[in-house]
């Protein structure tokens, strides 16, 4: 019987992953905070009283991606099928949460593993150098959990953001690289472009990157952009600030990018750029960098920047240069994050005045 895990499961799960991993194992306290408070599913497999395996699974909120972090089954009842009946009972539970994709990482060297998954469907896409506490690689597996629904991507470039202030360069860091694999990517690459589009101030801490100093960064690297912004009026970024003086500064620095945007000739659309618009864009062999609210994926008032990187009739996918490391994420969770387009277009918005913006950016001006 496969079943949801409770509480008074926690001991034979915890002997279980005793017997099951020498290292990289949940604790007592982990399952725990899965069973009880998580975003997450424990389902286990039991006879007879006893607890023969479990799978766990964890959601993102805000997304449609599901990651299947862990599984194990008792030294008893190896090679019995119980493996795959408690994948099938994971995926089952995904697609419930509205989760239309699963993805998992295994240790190189585990081939009864991989060749399991890649039996029911999963397929290799990306592998992590000394992921494991032993330093042994990683391969990333993916399943898509429902069939048929026609999708575009483009092979857009990976960077994760190494400062929580650096996402605009990151994005647009993966923007470039995509457009030109010349490109070589790197911290001090970040910090330069952070500094060269930054605002100054915003919220609290370092300053964050608003679409024009951006923009420029992109225009002076010789690739053709096009900015849309929703309101010509308003300083970006104004409200995450409370002194007068911080203001004042945002919106002399905001004024200093125009000037120089306009003197280069930037294309700048004062309009909110549509889903349908943005789509367009990456069809054509564009990049679009976004604007977004993190609050729907992260619970926290940000602006934040990421990359688009395809769609299909009823979801959006974007790199996200985040990985929220603190929360277990790695960047299996950030990769072409699944995104329903109403989900998105009430995300591709920020502040009270729900300011939209957005960076097309193309191959570089012969």
């Amino acid at each position: 019987m496969i079943r949801h895990g409770r509480l008074e499961d926690i001991d034979q799960l915890v002997d279980i992953e005793k017997s099951c991993f020498e290292q990289d194992r949940i604790s007592r306290r982990s399952f725990r905070h899965l069973l009880t408070k998580g975003r997450s599913t424990v389902l286990v497999a039991e006879e007879a009283g006893n607890l023969t395996g479990y799978v766990l699974i964890l959601f993102n909120r805000g997304t449609s991606l599901a990651r299947l972090y862990s599984i194990a089954i008792a030294q008893s009842h190896r090679h019995s099928g119980i493996a795959r009946k408690l994948v099938i009972a994971g995926e089952s539970d995904a697609v419930e949460h509205n989760c239309i994709t699963m993805r998992l990482e295994v240790r190189d060297d585990n081939l009864a593993s991989i060749r399991l998954f890649e039996s029911m469907g999963y397929r290799q896409f990306g592998r992590y150098l000394k992921y494991y506490e032993d330093d042994a690689d990683a391969v990333r597996l993916e399943k898509r959990l429902i069939k048929n629904l026609p999708h575009h991507f483009t092979n857009v470039h990976y960077y994760h953001q190494t400062l929580e202030f650096t996402c605009g360069p990151a994005s647009l860091m993966m923007a470039m690289k995509t457009l030109d694999k010349r490109i070589e990517l790197s911290r001090q690459i970040e910090l330069r472009l952070w500094r060269e589009s930054t605002s100054i101030y915003m919220t609290s801490g370092h300053g964050g990157c608003g679409p024009y100093g951006l923009a420029l960064a992109a225009h002076r690297r010789g690739f053709k952009v096009v900015v849309y912004v929703k309101d010509k009026d308003t300083t970006l970024f104004v409200d995450s600030v409370r002194s007068k003086d911080k203001k004042e500064v945002i919106r002399l620095v905001e004024e200093d990018f125009l000037k120089e945007m306009k003197s280069s000739g930037v294309q700048i659309n004062y309009q909110s750029v549509t889903t349908n618009e943005i789509i367009a864009a990456l069809d054509s062999g564009a990049v679009p960098v976004v604007l977004i609210s993190s609050y729907r994926l992260y619970q926290e008032k940000f602006p934040h920047w990421v990359v688009m990187t395809g769609h299909d009739e009823h979801f959006i996918y974007f790199h996200d240069p985040y990985i929220d490391v603190e929360k277990g994420k790695t960047v299996t969770d950030s990769v072409n994050m699944p995104i329903a387009q109403q989900e998105f277009e009430r995300m591709a918005r920020y502040g009270k005045s729900g300011q939209r913006a957005a960076l097309i950016i193309y191959p570089k001006v012969r």
